[in-house]
């Protein structure tokens, strides 16, 4: 049984086109996950909630893109 597992990035994503384009890249890479970017949030937060992702390739996949992207520690 997989548990849901919550991961939260930094990120330096400012527009919201540019967070809807990632999301779409993210979702076809990971379909059962839940996308979230919080732009108002000083760290520019992109939230990911799932069953099974690999949070180092949420960040390849941020990489690639040109943006900046690291697990948020508390």
């Amino acid at each position: 049984m997989h548990t849901e597992m919550v991961e939260v990035f930094k990120t330096n994503v400012r527009r919201p086109k540019q967070a809807r384009i990632l999301e779409g890249a993210l979702t076809s890479q990971f379909p059962l996950i839940k996308i979230n970017f919080d732009l108002e949030d000083c760290d520019k937060v992109l939230r990911v909630e799932g069953k099974k992702f690999a949070p180092e390739k949420v960040i390849e996949l941020l990489h690639s893109n040109g943006y900046f992207c690291q697990v948020l520690e508390y």
